[in-house]
């Protein structure tokens, strides 16, 4: 004879399954809103990079440059809406062509919306803003960060790696701020076998601005900058 080990949840653990449950509707609204709000910005970059870097430190000046240029030549530039790069690479892209976009989450400290943000879409919820990013994007451009860049950057490489996005530019901005990372993934996970010696082409390093536009514009020489319907059918179980 065997128990039933399940339980009816009562008391505080149903109120906690209630609120759970509500939880879910909200996430859905989060999606809902980001593919309604962006389904018309393609092509586009993702910019990621610290939202410590103050306005008079060079890499904010490389941001702004890359995402003007970047805007002036018919690409949306999406951030995650906040100060430090985020700023300036919306600042540049206010200041271009194209849509400057800001996908801003609510965090306890470091993060406060920009001013340069012709869309601006507000998360409670990282996972759903990390499909944002990722969803309509032709390129990724990633300049020096903390933790919360190296975490975005290694969820790209992770979803190109496995193939559950498409293989586009994801670009390094200043070497020597990434050559240390870059050493490391060469010298220890290839060497350690946890990851392929070809996995290091899934990134590129430039320094310059003008560097940047023009890898992005090799990558597509020969393709078009929407996805492939088989590219299409990938994205929809991202």
């Amino acid at each position: 004879m065997t128990r039933d080990r399940r339980r009816t949840p009562r008391g505080g653990n149903e109120r906690q399954l209630t609120r759970e449950s509500w939880r879910v509707f909200q996430i859905m609204a989060e999606f809902v809103e980001g593919f309604e709000q962006l389904a018309q910005i393609s092509p586009s970059v993702s910019f990621f990079g610290s939202a410590r870097t103050p306005r008079d430190h060079h890499h904010y000046a490389l941001a702004e440059e890359i995402a003007r240029l970047l805007s002036d030549s018919g690409f949306s530039v999406v951030s995650g809406g906040g100060p430090g790069i985020m700023e300036a690479a919306n600042k540049g892209a206010f200041e271009g062509k194209s849509t400057s976009i800001g996908l801003n989450i609510q965090l306890p400290m470091e993060q406060a919306g920009n001013p340069y943000q012709d869309i601006a879409l507000n998360f409670r919820h990282f996972f759903a803003r990390k499909v944002m990013f990722v969803k309509h994007a032709s390129a990724y451009v990633v300049l020096p960060g903390g933790f919360g860049t190296l975490d975005e950057m290694a969820e790209i490489l992770t979803l190109v790696q496995t193939g559950k996005t498409r293989k586009i530019p994801i670009i390094l901005v200043d070497g020597a701020f990434w050559q240390g990372l870059l050493d490391w993934f060469r010298d220890t996970l290839c060497t350690a076998g946890t990851i392929s010696p070809e996995d290091l082409d899934l990134v590129q390093v430039c320094n310059q601005p003008k560097e940047v536009v023009d890898a992005i514009f090799a990558h597509y020489e020969t393709r078009r900058f929407e996805p492939s319907p088989a590219e299409q059918e990938i994205l929809l179980e991202l």
